[in-house]
């Protein structure tokens, strides 16, 4: 008797889902002739390892106005990375595109670039990261132009399905991870900043109140 493990629960369920979209975007890439592959590939490394995003964590929380989203993209990449890397991915042990049994993946995987991922699938690190750091901004933003952070985890996940690393419900799962993360850290963030309000030091204060800006411009000054 066949044991049914997450994985394999996933493969079945959602065979025909993960594979129309993933068909769809190996005939895209075919009508452009793979010429989009760079691009893809390009988009993918702005979330890869979540260094990037955790070096834009560290620079927003360098000025007194971009402190709080700072933080909050911080933890948020974080948590998530636990959630993502260190619980979800082992405990579903789910194969790569490219390196399950349906054959067709594994061409479609060469024709977009063979870019080689020794993990497993889900839920996607990438899509977890850029929703954890993309949603942080969200909470914070006001006005329209926050909706650009929709876009951006958008672009990353159809990068992963395009490049054939991941299948579509492993990034709908980093999305919902990434999220999640996003959401706690929000939370946690504004516990932070409710108890250095309330608490009156010199440390707190010049964790409220630090700009990078304006030490730059006293130090000239001196």
């Amino acid at each position: 008797m066949e044991i049914i493990t997450i994985s394999n629960w996933l493969n079945t369920t959602f065979s025909g889902f993960d594979h129309f979209i993933l068909n769809l975007l190996h005939n895209f890439a075919i009508l452009t002739g793979g010429y989009l592959n760079w691009l893809f590939r390009l988009i993918s490394l702005f979330a890869d390892k979540g260094i990037f995003l955790l070096l834009l964590s560290v620079f927003l929380m360098l000025f007194k106005k971009t402190r709080k989203v700072g933080i909050c993209v911080f933890g948020a990449i974080g948590c998530g990375a636990i959630i993502t890397n260190f619980i979800l991915k082992d405990l579903v042990a789910r194969p790569r595109p490219f390196m399950s049994e349906i054959l067709e993946y594994k061409d479609w995987w060469k024709y977009a670039g063979s870019v080689l991922e020794d993990d497993f699938s889900f839920p996607s690190g990438h899509a977890t990261a850029i929703s954890a750091a993309m949603m942080s901004i969200f909470f914070f933003t006001k006005g329209n132009k926050k909706y650009l952070c929709i876009l951006f985890i958008v672009l990353m996940g159809l990068s992963r399905n395009y490049l054939m690393v991941h299948y579509p419900t492993d990034v709908i799962g980093g999305i919902i991870s990434g999220t999640l993360s996003a959401i706690i850290a929000f939370y946690i963030t504004k516990l932070i900043f409710y108890v250095l309000n309330k608490n009156d030091n010199k440390f707190f204060d010049f964790i409220k109140n630090f700009d990078i800006v304006d030490f730059i411009k006293s130090k000239k000054k001196a």
